[in-house]
């Protein structure tokens, strides 16, 4: 064997131990990378088990032991058990409503009842529950009183004055107290944000509080009970449909700002469809709006029947001044007329009007709209 392949022998010996140590090498590698990844996992579930222990053991907990403050919370009519359980955690007398979701389904507690409570940051879940089931709701409200729809704020102060024995002026004082407002704010953030201060809106509740028969306790409800009320009515009404407003491009005071509009425009559900497709129509082609109810409600008064120089107002909420929607809502609103906006009716009309008995008239040309007129305005 000559020299040349002796040397070659010997290269390719060389070359299989260096191969052999190094997937030996390897192999150890591997083995210390998975028993890292192990003991990562099983790090993970470790801490993962124990801030889920942690979380449960927080939201079936008292949210503050020691405390010796007492809440007044109000559960509307027709509450479901997620709807008490977020109004609860809003308020702060429980941790979190998803666990006392599940802590009212795993008990089977059944039959809360509509009303007003007294309930502290101290009591258990048990406590709590026990007083929804049995606690002053099950009383006799000794006074109701009934908010119709599409009434404005001055509308809604004159029932209280009426039915509850509230003055008239205090209530709309406090309408206008951007200290109270703010702590409104703070207390129902879903609903109420920082664009109702805007220094253009009449009144920064207005369109806000629900309109429903409202039952209190007392003769004589303070106006922050009142206030309270028919806030978390809007609240429950507004987390209903929150889903369907977080995918439209509008926020909740555009949403209920439009919802005024269609209330005030529209006799039926129908018709709120309908209209709210037209307004949809209108601001996609770059059009106002031209609503009457809300040059009447620049105006601050009732007017019968308007004219050229009602329509000339200068102010944020004359649609036929500004383009879109107006600064904020002109009244209240029932629960149609925010599904219509949320669920507009599709047609091609750009313009409506209704005749003296109410029924709605829908036209796609200006020129259609005016013969509709004659036919169903001027000739009456």
């Amino acid at each position: 064997m000559s020299n040349e392949q002796d040397d070659k022998q010997k290269k390719d010996k060389l070359t299989y131990k260096e191969i052999s140590q190094q997937s030996a090498k390897e192999a150890s590698i591997a083995r210390k990378i998975i028993i890292i990844v192990l003991l990562l996992l099983s790090l993970i579930l470790i801490i993962g088990g124990y801030s889920a222990y942690k979380f449960v053991e927080k939201g079936v907990s008292p949210v503050d032991p020691d405390s010796e403050e007492t809440i007044n919370i109000t559960i509307p009519l027709g509450s479901s058990s997620s709807e008490i359980a977020k109004i609860l955690e809003e308020k702060g007398v429980i941790a979190n409503s998803l666990i006392y979701r599940f802590y009212v389904k795993f008990n089977n507690a059944t039959g809360f009842q509509a009303g007003d409570y007294e309930l502290s940051p101290s009591m258990t879940l048990s406590e709590i529950t026990s007083e929804l089931e049995t606690g002053s709701v099950q009383q006799d409200a000794v006074l109701r009183v009934t908010v119709p729809e599409g009434r404005n704020i001055e509308e809604i102060a004159s029932i209280f004055a009426e039915n509850a024995g509230i003055e008239q002026e205090e209530f709309l004082e406090k309408m206008n107290d951007q200290e109270y407002i703010k702590e409104l704010i703070d207390r129902y953030p879903t609903i109420l944000t920082d664009e109702i201060l805007n220094e253009s809106i009449k009144y920064p509740l207005e369109g806000y509080l629900f309109p429903a028969t409202y039952e209190f306790f007392t003769e004589s409800p303070t106006i922050d009970k009142i206030i309270t009320k028919m806030l978390e009515k809007t609240n429950n009404v507004v987390l209903a449909h929150y889903d369907q407003i977080e995918e439209s491009d509008y926020n909740v005071h555009q949403v209920l700002t439009f919802a005024s509009l269609v209330e005030e425009e529209a006799p039926t559900p129908e018709d709120r469809k309908k209209i709210a497709g037209v307004f949809y129509n209108r601001m996609a082609s770059d059009m106002p709006l031209q609503t009457d109810p809300t040059v009447i409600y620049a105006h601050g008064e009732h007017i019968s029947r308007l004219t050229y120089d009602h329509y000339e107002i200068d102010s944020p909420y004359n649609t036929y001044k500004v383009k879109g929607l107006p600064v904020g809502p002109i009244s209240n609103f029932g629960e149609s007329s925010i599904a219509a906006v949320l669920e507009p009716a599709e047609n091609d009309f750009l313009y409506f009007l209704a005749d003296s008995e109410g029924t709605v008239y829908y036209s796609k040309s200006y020129e259609e709209h005016q013969a509709l007129e004659d036919k169903y305005i001027h000739n009456q």
